[in-house]
């Protein structure tokens, strides 16, 4: 079975090596070594000013809400993983659905404003498969209506823009560690902010609240990363620039033989690429679930990633015009990406999507 993606596994004798040295300890959570040292490779790796880790990437998300003090609605894409709406409504926050780019798939500035009601206290974009939004358009806009943003990261690890991090624009920006992405921690997360008073208060706000053994000065919640967790992640950042030529290998091979009648991502000019995905855009649903059917049939098992429409779930669906990100959900596909897929089985799926498509 060839799956949308496969999660990467470092070397297991480094591994161990550290869980090992936690034994040792009987350190397991609550701020050890391996969580301080994390974060600080990250830090230095990202090109960041503040990082803190977290359990996962949904609860970065409503600790960058709650930090904020964000409140009333939001405008954010329709075109993401559901985490990006279901952690708004979580948190009680409207998502007010802004329609996207129909090449960058991202968030389109122009439509952010129509958007914005009388209650709107942010922007929550999200850099579409690692792609970064125009963020110097959403900079503008949120500084002269006075609203906060927030960046949904979670593919953006390791994307520069101008040759800076991406991950420093906005007030904050959030990232996955989840198994499936390019740098994981099994489970994991992390929450960047530029601003150190935020950062105070956000690590204040994953832990209870606590401030010593006897004080708590806010209400907080418990989503600290563990020592196993940052283990795993020490040992895969030391093998992230193989891991980014490896899936890259894959990336430029799918490009160099998928057909060209297909529509690929329009990539930021200023934005540099981490291969995290490979998604492609069919002419027609009825031709995707063609090639889907065609794919499974041979043991390959693509995803319709992102679909349906955030704006269309019956849970936060809201007045909205939202009819480039339904037309893109229903006709894209994410290809099969990771680092250790072999070139016979690209050039199987190249192939079988080739010979459909003729």
């Amino acid at each position: 079975m060839i799956n949308v993606t496969k999660a990467y596994l470092p070397d297991k004798d480094k591994l161990f090596r550290y869980i090992d040295k936690i034994y040792e300890s009987a350190w397991l959570t609550n701020n050890g070594q391996f969580c301080q040292e994390l974060e600080a490779r990250l830090k230095e790796h990202l090109g960041v000013r503040n990082l803190i880790l977290v359990s996962n990437g949904t609860l970065a998300l409503q600790v960058a809400f709650k930090a904020l003090g964000l409140s009333g609605s939001v405008v954010t894409t329709p075109f993401s993983f559901v985490a990006t709406a279901s952690s708004l409504l979580w948190e009680g926050i409207k998502p007010i659905f802004a329609d996207i780019d129909s090449e960058t798939w991202n968030l389109n500035p122009d439509n952010i404003e129509p958007a914005i009601q009388p209650d709107t206290t942010a922007i929550v974009p999200v850099h579409v498969f690692g792609n970064p939004c125009e963020v110097e358009k959403i900079d503008e806009i949120a500084k002269r209506r006075g609203l906060k943003v927030v960046y949904d990261g979670a593919h953006a690890f390791g994307v520069k823009y101008k040759g800076e991090s991406v991950l420093n624009w906005g007030d904050i920006t959030t990232l996955s560690f989840h198994a499936t992405k390019l740098f994981h921690t099994i489970e994991g997360g992390a929450i960047i902010t530029s601003d150190d008073d935020f950062a105070k208060k956000i690590r204040l706000l994953i832990n209870f609240g606590i401030t010593g053994p006897e004080t708590i000065e806010c209400v907080g919640i418990n989503c600290k990363m563990n020592e196993f967790q940052a283990a795993m992640g020490l040992c895969v950042l030391a093998e992230i620039e193989n891991i980014g030529l490896a899936r890259k290998k894959v990336w430029d091979n799918y490009r160099d033989h998928l057909p060209t009648s297909l529509q690929f991502q329009e990539w930021n000019k200023n934005g540099s690429q981490n291969f995290h995905y490979f998604p492609v855009l069919f002419n027609s649903e009825v031709e995707l679930i063609k090639i889907q059917s065609e794919l499974k049939a041979n043991g390959i098992v693509p995803r319709r990633y992102f679909y349906p429409s955030l704006d269309t779930l019956p849970f936060c669906s809201l007045p909205a015009s939202c009819e480039v990100s339904r037309n893109v959900a229903s006709r894209i596909l994410c290809l099969p990406i990771y680092a250790s897929l072999g070139e016979d089985d690209e050039n199987k799926i190249s192939n079988i999507i080739g010979a459909l498509l003729k």
